[in-house]
């Protein structure tokens, strides 16, 4: 099991931490939400937790907790530049549909 950056999600993640002064990596959650079932959360992490798993990518740490580690095993995170938007990519084997919006998926 494990949870992976592109080389340009990483690149983000790191210079974010840097304007924040700090932090230990990026968190990757699953919630349960919107019009399909479940919704990715991101936040930076300055503590783990006792059941946090720990992955390094290009030397980034994305962080997953127990819970979520089972629908988001495999996952790559990407971020993407299309026109004049920019954000993150979630490229996940597990998902087996996605919302309309973008904004969540089923398993």
């Amino acid at each position: 099991m494990s949870v992976s950056l592109t080389p340009a999600a990483a690149r983000h993640v790191e210079k974010s931490l840097a304007k924040r002064g700090g932090g230990i990596g990026l968190r990757l959650a699953v919630k349960t939400s919107g019009c399909s079932g479940f919704a990715y959360t991101l936040e930076f992490v300055d503590k783990l937790n006792e059941d946090d798993q720990c992955f390094d990518s290009h030397g980034t740490k994305v962080i997953v907790d127990a819970r979520s580690l089972g629908m988001l095993s495999g996952t790559e995170l990407d971020f993407v530049r299309e026109g004049l938007n920019e954000g993150f990519k979630f490229n996940n084997p597990n998902a087996k549909a996605n919302c309309g919006c973008g904004e969540s998926f089923a398993v």
